[in-house]
């Protein structure tokens, strides 16, 4: 969860110093209008192109946790299956043998025989 986040603040970080760099320079540039135009135009599809690489690579870094995160689920899933199973054999063993020392212990208890 924290790396998307560090991703999210990484991106906008990216995307305003991309467009803070892009306008300072262009209004320190000694250039004409029609220069400066083309020049915007194309730090715009730069930035674009940019910008999309990397919201492609966040799309592939959150398929990557989602997959992670379903497979771990699957295992924590499996392992409680598994140790309820285990709990409820004993708990079963466990009702068993005080079911079977409550009888002895009521039974009433045979004498030996006086000959």
């Amino acid at each position: 969860m924290s790396d998307s986040k560090d991703f999210g603040a990484f991106l906008i970080g990216f995307i305003v110093g991309g467009l803070t760099g892009a306008a300072v320079a262009l209004l320190f540039a000694p250039q004409s209008g029609e220069e400066t135009r083309e020049l915007i135009h194309e730090k715009a599809i730069q930035l674009r192109d940019r910008t999309a690489e990397s919201v492609e690579e966040a799309r592939l870094q959150a398929e990557e946790a989602f997959i992670q995160a379903k497979q771990k689920a699957e295992e924590w899933t499996k392992l409680t299956k598994q140790h309820a199973e285990e709990l409820l054999e004993k708990g079963e063993q466990v009702l068993e043998e005080g079911r079977d020392k409550l009888v002895e212990a009521i039974k009433p208890k045979e004498k030996p025989a006086e000959g």
